[in-house]
């Protein structure tokens, strides 16, 4: 049985899935799904948030001990959790058998206003230094993050803010931490890039970017957001299983790995 961890992005929690891990579990009903929440967001709101990735990665591999699950396991990352996967699997190559990449950006292959489009930063910190409440700050959210527009996912992601705060301290250190960052030459394990050709949030050239400089598959929504599973998890899902498909056909045919990069 395949273990598959999901990881958000900055200040977003498990619960910001929504739909699409009960969508995963029945695209690959023989995976365990995983979606652990970062120190800070979610359920650890209450801890303080490290300020570099690689605290945020030893706290991903202790939430899996503390679960009891062995790895090598396959990460589906948004973001900031993009940035968290590309750790992991750098520093512990032998722990991630494949990742999976959405909408990330990663430093030093793109510059800063295209990893965080310069049209949101008045926006973002009216709302961060006046306070806004949690009705206000999601629906900002999701005009920047979804393309859809699908307002039923707004109780949902206010009473998430509502039960599960981040203050402002561990978002700034999550921010810095994500600005710090800096990508491995290659890649040590194997890697695919989805990303949304209309993403408001962080340029598609980032993704075509790091597609470029690694030599790795990427897949481009043509119409979606930033929240790429919630825009159109279907889309998603085909892409990881015709990926994996592929590989395992190439596995079978006699290649010396695993997985193809490509």
């Amino acid at each position: 049985m395949s273990t598959w961890v999901l990881l958000r992005g900055l200040t977003r929690e498990s619960g910001h899935w929504g739909g699409f891990v009960a969508q995963f579990q029945a695209a690959r009903p023989g995976s365990q799904i995983v979606a652990l929440d970062l120190p800070g967001n979610g359920s650890l709101h209450r801890q303080r948030s490290p300020g570099d990735v690689p605290a945020m990665v030893a706290h991903c591999r202790a939430a899996l001990q503390q679960r009891h699950i062995s790895g090598p396991v396959h990460i589906l990352a948004m973001s900031l959790g993009a940035m968290v996967a590309v750790a992991w699997a750098s520093a512990h190559p032998q722990e991630v058998a494949a990742q999976v990449l959405v909408n990330t950006s990663l430093r030093p292959f793109s510059p800063f206003y295209q990893r965080l489009r310069p049209g949101h930063y008045g926006t973002l910190l009216r709302l961060a230094l006046l306070g806004a409440s949690p009705e206000d700050w999601e629906r900002h959210i999701l005009r920047i993050t979804s393309n859809r527009g699908d307002t039923r996912v707004l109780p949902l992601w206010q009473a998430l803010r509502q039960q599960h705060p981040v203050g402002r301290a561990n978002a700034l250190r999550q921010l810095l931490a994500a600005a710090r960052f800096a990508a491995p030459a290659v890649p040590l394990v194997p890697t695919l890039l989805l990303a949304s050709a209309h993403d408001r949030l962080v340029s598609v050239a980032c993704s075509q970017a790091v597609a470029q400089r690694w030599q790795c598959g990427l897949q481009i929504h043509p119409t979606a957001g930033h929240d790429l599973p919630l825009d159109d998890g279907a889309w998603v899902l085909a892409q990881v299983a015709d990926w994996l498909q592929q590989n395992a056909q190439a596995s079978q045919a006699g290649s010396s790995t695993t997985f193809s990069s490509r």
